[in-house]
C-alpha cells in the first residue's frame, strides 16, 4: 500500500506543481509538507493498542460532535458556509474528522451488540442515532457533500454488520420517494443549480454549467497522452475554476492524458484492494468493520470527485485524496489509512478463528 500511496502522492504533487504557474508555491510545497506530517500522525494511529481504541472510541465521537457545535457557535465563516474552527494558524474543518469517528463507533457498537440482536431494532435505533446527530449539525453548515460522506461510511458498516437487506430496499425506496420534497424544499438555491446542471450541464454553459463545461474541455482535450507537464492551458489561462482542490483530475488529465487517468486509477485501485482485504482477514468483528467502514471512506471521496469531474455526478465540494490541495482532506484519509494500518498490525497478531466471534 506505501508504494502506491507515495507514487500517488508525488503525483498529485507534480500536477499542484503545474496548477501553480510552475512554481512549488503556494500548492504543491504544502501538499508534500502535509503529507509528511500526517505520515507521522499515521504512524502513532498504527502503533495503537487494540484496548486503547476500544476504550477511547466514543470520547472520540463525543470529542468531535462537540467540536461540530462548536462550528454553530464560533465557526469561521469561508465561501459562505460556516464549517471551520480556528486556533490561531490552525483551521480544521470537524466535519472532515467525524468521517472516522463515525466509522470507529458504529465498529464499536455492533462488535458489543449480540449476534441474536443483528436483526432487531436495537440495532438500528441506536446506530442510526450515531449517524443521524452529526449529519443533522453538517447540513447546518450547510454542507450536502460531507454530510453524505459520513452517512455513506455508517450505513457500509451497517450493512457488513448483517443487518437485513429489505431495510436497505425501503430505506431507498423512500429516499427516492422523498426526492421531490428534498428538492424543493430542504436544498439552498445553489444546491438545487448544481442538480439541474448536472441534468442538463448546457443550459446555462456560462454560469452553473461553467464548472463542468471547462471540466470536460480539459479533460477531453488532453488525449491519449496529454498535453505535457506544465503545458495545461484549461488550468493556466483560468478557464478551469479550482484546478489546485475540487477539479484537479481535469487539470491532471489535460496534461497527462488517457495514460495518466490510467496510472491514478491503478493507483486507487492497489491502495483500495489493501484495504479490503484487510478487512476481509480481519478475525474479528470490530477489526473488520472498522476496516471496511475505513475503506468505504476512501472510495467515497474517490468515486464522487472522479464522477463529479466528468459530469456524472452533481458538482460537490469532494477534493480527490492525495492529490488535491487541503489539509482537512488529506487529514481524513490519513486518518483512514492510519486505521487500515492498525488493523493489518492486529491482524498480523492475532490467532486465527471465525469472523462471527
Amino acid at each position: 500500500m506505501l508504494i502506491p500511496l507515495v507514487l500517488l502522492t508525488s503525483f498529485g504533487g507534480l500536477v499542484l506543481y503545474s496548477a501553480g504557474g510552475g512554481a512549488m508555491h503556494p500548492f504543491a510545497a504544502s501538499h508534500f509538507i502535509r503529507f509528511l506530517v500526517f505520515a507521522v500522525m499515521t504512524g502513532v494511529i498504527a502503533a495503537m493498542p487494540r484496548d486503547a481504541v476500544r476504550l477511547l472510541t466514543y470520547p472520540a465521537y463525543v470529542g468531535v460532535l462537540l467540536l461540530l457545535l462548536g462550528v454553530e457557535v464560533v465557526g469561521a465563516v469561508k465561501g459562505g458556509s460556516q464549517r471551520w474552527l480556528e486556533f490561531g494558524p490552525i483551521r480544521i474543518q470537524p466535519s472532515e474528522l467525524m468521517k472516522p469517528a463515525v466509522v470507529l463507533a458504529m465498529a464499536r457498537f455492533y462488535e458489543t451488540l449480540p449476534l441474536g440482536l443483528v436483526g432487531t431494532w436495537r440495532s438500528l435505533v441506536p446506530s442510526g442515532m450515531l449517524i443521524a446527530l452529526p449529519i443533522g449539525l453538517v447540513l447546518l453548515q450547510p454542507d450536502l457533500g460531507t454530510s453524505v460522506a459520513i452517512a455513506f461510511g455508517g450505513v457500509v458498516v451497517m450493512f457488513l454488520a448483517g443487518l437485513p437487506l429489505w431495510w436497505f430496499l425501503l430505506a431507498g425506496g423512500t429516499a427516492v420517494a422523498a426526492t421531490p420534497l428534498v428538492y424543493f424544499f430542504a436544498l439552498h438555491d445553489y444546491q438545487r443549480a448544481r442538480v439541474t446542471t448536472f441534468l442538463d450541464p448546457e443550459s446555462d454553459p456560462l454560469g452553473a454549467g461553467y464548472h463542468i463545461a471547462q471540466s470536460k474541455i480539459a479533460i477531453g482535450s488532453g488525449g491519449i497522452f496529454g498535453k505535457g507537464f506544465n503545458n495545461g492551458t484549461q488550468s493556466h489561462l483560468n478557464y478551469l475554476p479550482e484546478p489546485h482542490t475540487d477539479f484537479v483530475f481535469a487539470t491532471m488529465a489535460e496534461e497527462w492524458g488517457l495514460v495518466g487517468g490510467i496510472f491514478v486509477l491503478a493507483m486507487y485501485t492497489l491502495i483500495l484492494r489493501w484495504g479490503w482485504k484487510v478487512s476481509s482477514q480481519s478475525q474479528d468483528r470490530f477489526c473488520a468493520l472498522l476496516a471496511a467502514g475505513a475503506t468505504a471512506t476512501i472510495f467515497f471521496y474517490i468515486a464522487i470527485n472522479l464522477l463529479m469531474v466528468m459530469g456524472m455526478a452533481p458538482a460537490k465540494g469532494i477534493p480527490l485524496p492525495w492529490m488535491s490541495h487541503g489539509g482537512s482532506s488529506m487529514m481524513t484519509n490519513m486518518i483512514c489509512i492510519g486505521l487500515l494500518m492498525m488493523v493489518n498490525r492486529w491482524n498480523s497478531k492475532a490467532p486465527r478463528r471465525g469472523f462471527s466471534s
